[in-house]
């Protein structure tokens, strides 16, 4: 039969360590804790915890024993004792010495470090945090910890890039920027850091080697001119990519605002036939002319204002109400239904696998749009001459921003699940444990092949 010892150390999974003895007791909440006496085993008490390597020791133990949090064991909550003490590492100087249980600088054992970080990666902070009796800040320092674990360096993510995405999210409000670079061929996250803007991405390249420069062979984002710069700067032999996702969405920008000056131009009508028509006391008659002008115009503007929707489905996916929307006003409103219609084909030209008929389509639609009268499609039109190859590099090499735009909607939610960050440290190791290929080891649990 196993002594109380032996139980609490396989119970506990620990290596290298002596149980020394344990003892049960009740807090004042009425909390049952188990803390067990442990040490590390003779051949072990001097290793420094970063190289591993024996060393001299450089003071006596402390007087006060410290204090380690386990994983409970059913509804206990576990604790083991230790005195601790410092060593002399030649190459990392005085630090305390190695507990074969805990990471460097921690307050929990190994085993709850990792499957916080587990919880934390598929479940709302605060939910972690209740469930584990902590702070949700403390399960902030279980990610970072966990992924310094698992990845101590990064820097391997950044060999072999081919065809990466760029692109910048916000993480809080404010103007509160990240910028993320994306990996296509591994759809993992290689690069993240605080901010955006060229001087955010020029650190980008600077940690790279000339051979890693030199194997990046497309560059994909949108149409910013700071990704650009960087890349005529850094990797001027590589193929600069605008995705059709960024173009439809500078077309859906400029048809919003084209339909909003066209509301602000009924709504204007509305209050003129009012103010020219002012109402009489009593109910106005339903064969009125001037009533029924009224009437209409302000039904008009109505369906302006709530055509959003319509104006920004492709045909095909129009309901019958849309349908009849999009109608009304290719008949009331000439300047809105050119808008319409010069966005619906940059938006199937952008599908065309040709080169040569895409780029045909292209040079029609910039004459369309430069001849519209319209000035936010005039600007529109500017806008994609500026980037017209990068367009056509993107059609050509069948390039697109999905994927980035999939890790940003990630990012989203898992800033979403946390109820924000306040440590973007915090942040961007949730980001590289959620969107690469990093795989968390559950303690006792059989390891999955690949990962």
């Amino acid at each position: 039969m196993e002594s109380a010892k032996s139980l609490c150390k396989k119970l506990l999974n620990f290596k290298n360590t002596v149980i020394t003895g344990c003892e049960f007791y009740t807090d004042a909440d009425s909390v049952n804790h188990i803390r067990i006496q442990a040490r590390p085993s003779k051949w072990h008490e001097n290793e420094c915890p970063y190289c591993h390597r024996r060393c001299p020791g450089y003071d006596s133990r402390c007087r006060k024993p410290r204090i380690w949090r386990g994983l409970d064991w059913g509804t206990t909550l576990v604790e083991i004792e230790y005195q601790t003490h410092r060593i002399e590492c030649p190459e990392h100087g005085v630090v305390v010495a190695d507990i074969p249980w805990a990471y460097p600088g921690s307050g929990f054992t190994k085993d709850f470090d990792l499957t916080a970080a587990w919880f934390a990666v598929h479940l709302p902070r605060s939910v972690v945090a209740e469930y584990f009796r902590v702070d949700w800040e403390t399960v902030g320092r279980c990610i970072s910890r966990t992924k310094d674990v698992i990845e101590p360096e990064i820097s391997h993510r950044l060999d072999n890039l081919v065809n990466i995405g760029i692109d910048e999210t916000s993480y809080k409000k404010g103007h509160k920027y990240i910028t993320v670079i994306v990996n296509h061929d591994t759809n993992t996250v290689v690069w993240v850091a605080l901010g955006h803007g060229k001087s955010v991405l020029e650190k980008f390249y600077q940690q790279l080697t000339e051979e890693q420069r030199a194997s990046i062979k497309v560059v994909t984002g949108d149409g910013a001119k700071w990704i650009t710069e960087c890349v005529d700067e850094f990797t001027p032999d590589c193929v600069r990519c605008v995705d059709q996702f960024h173009v439809v969405q500078w077309a859906m920008d400029t048809l919003d605002e084209v339909r909003r000056e066209s509301w602000r131009d009924a709504y204007t009508q509305v209050k003129e036939l009012k103010k020219a028509n002012p109402r009489k006391p009593g109910r106005p008659k339903e064969d009125d002319p001037a009533t029924q002008e009224i009437r209409q115009a302000s039904e008009k503007a109505d369906k302006i204002k709530n055509s959003s929707y319509a104006l920004g489905k492709a045909p095909e996916n129009l309901t019958e109400k849309q349908k009849i929307r999009v109608e009304m006003i290719s008949k009331t409103d000439k300047r809105l239904y050119r808008a319409y219609c010069l966005k619906e084909s940059l938006r199937l030209l952008l599908k065309l696998k040709d080169l040569g008929e895409a780029e045909v389509e292209l040079k029609h639609w910039l004459w369309r749009a430069s001849h519209s009268c319209i000035p936010a499609v005039y600007e529109l039109y500017k806008k994609i001459k500026r980037h017209k190859d990068h367009i056509l590099n993107a059609i050509r090499l069948g390039m697109s921003n999905a994927r980035i735009e999939a890790t940003n909607n990630k990012i989203k939610l898992i800033i979403r699940k946390a109820y924000g960050f306040r440590n973007i440290q915090n942040l961007i190791d949730m980001v590289y444990l959620v969107c690469s290929n990093l795989h968390i080891p559950l303690p006792n649990r059989k390891p999955i092949l690949g990962l």
